[in-house]
């Protein structure tokens, strides 16, 4: 998949701009605050249906519009083009594929699958593990259509449970512990299934820049599993009877990146710990290359801000590798090193959120 031509209005300084990008990697310098950042931005908009920056749409909209509204024309990998497009005003979302309306956000996230790296990317080994869970969500989601609605079944399911918990009434509650255990059990299959897949292919990346032995990844299913999970539903049912919520189960699922038998992010720098989180991105997009014949597309943002001169210099030789799309902004066009052995790039400049071709 790559973005054929790119259509951005109202969205943040970006009036109204229009692009056609290189198939394989954009180039897109300028300085702070001139809307580089935006660019990038609209792209995630426009494959995930919300901003990577900000949680309410309303401060993503250029303050003289109402919405913002973000399209392209894509090539898919058996040569077709799709036309895919989004418009947001802060309460309402209208997705169109195709010219067809009233499209799902899954629709979207399948038609253009992208990855981002940025400076707080770091956050998906340092912080909670809810960010660690949606980002093993977003491969597996990518890598088997099965797993959406198992997923969305076992969600219903533990809505189900917890509003009775609330509200303590339990003479249903052993049909949906059932539904729960049958659901969850299935999700958190399709997890192992695919970290299995996906660990090989990080060992591989992350050893282009970085040299460290014994790596392992591991899931954490969100229940002990040296039990079955309909037994941990019922060892904690006056606990989840007390606080309202149940307390096991794929929702509390985590992953675990080990080196030589300790925690990544409790001894790894911080260099080394960017250079983990971008090989772990990296090795979505490539997995998804390798099983599904699918290239997503790569954002990077402030890439100086990420890496020193000689991984930039390696992250770029890898990328030409790839052969996906990507877009990567610095300030300056000297942050991208030399360029002499990158084929097919274009480079852009951003001003006032106006962007032109260089």
């Amino acid at each position: 998949m790559s973005l054929l031509k790119l259509d951005i209005y109202s969205v943040r300084n970006i009036d109204k701009e229009s692009i056609i990008p290189s198939p394989t990697i954009n180039l897109i310098v300028g300085e702070n605050a001139s809307g580089k950042s935006a660019l990038l931005e609209a792209i995630f908009i426009l494959g995930r249906a919300k901003s990577y920056r900000c949680s309410a749409i309303k401060s993503v909209i250029n303050f003289t519009k109402d919405r913002l509204v973000v399209s392209a024309q894509t090539l898919q990998e058996n040569g077709s083009q799709l036309h895919i497009g989004i418009q947001l005003d802060g309460k309402n979302s209208e997705i169109h594929i195709n010219q067809q309306a009233k499209q799902k956000r899954s629709d979207l996230a399948y038609a253009l699958p992208l990855q981002l790296i940025h400076p707080k990317s770091y956050e998906l080994l340092d912080a909670g593990s809810q960010i660690r869970r949606e980002f093993l969500d977003w491969g597996v989601f990518n890598n088997d259509s099965n797993f959406l609605p198992a997923w969305r079944k076992f969600k219903k399911a533990l809505s189900q449970r917890n509003a009775l918990l609330k509200t303590k009434r339990l003479e249903q509650i052993n049909v949906w512990d059932k539904e729960l255990v049958y659901y969850g059990t299935i999700v958190d299959s399709f997890r192992q299934q695919y970290l299995e897949k996906f660990k090989p292919v990080f060992i591989e990346i992350i050893g282009r820049f970085l040299i460290l032995d014994g790596i392992d990844l591991k899931l954490v299913s969100g229940w002990d599993t040296a039990k079955e999970f309909n037994q941990i539903l019922i060892e904690d049912r006056d606990k989840d009877l007390r606080y309202g919520f149940t307390h096991s189960g794929p929702h509390r699922g985590d992953f675990q990146l080990w080196v030589n038998n300790r925690l990544a992010k409790d001894f790894v720098s911080r260099g080394q710990l960017k250079l983990l989180v971008m090989s772990l991105k990296l090795a979505q997009v490539q997995l998804l290359a390798n099983e599904q014949s699918q290239t997503g597309c790569i954002l990077i943002d402030d890439f100086a801000a990420e890496l020193d001169v000689i991984n930039r210099a390696k992250l770029l030789n890898y990328l030409s590798e790839m052969a996906c799309q990507v877009f990567i902004t610095a300030t300056e066009k000297n942050d991208f090193g030399d360029l002499s052995q990158i084929k097919n790039y274009k480079m852009f400049h951003v001003e006032h959120g106006t962007i032109k071709s260089v």
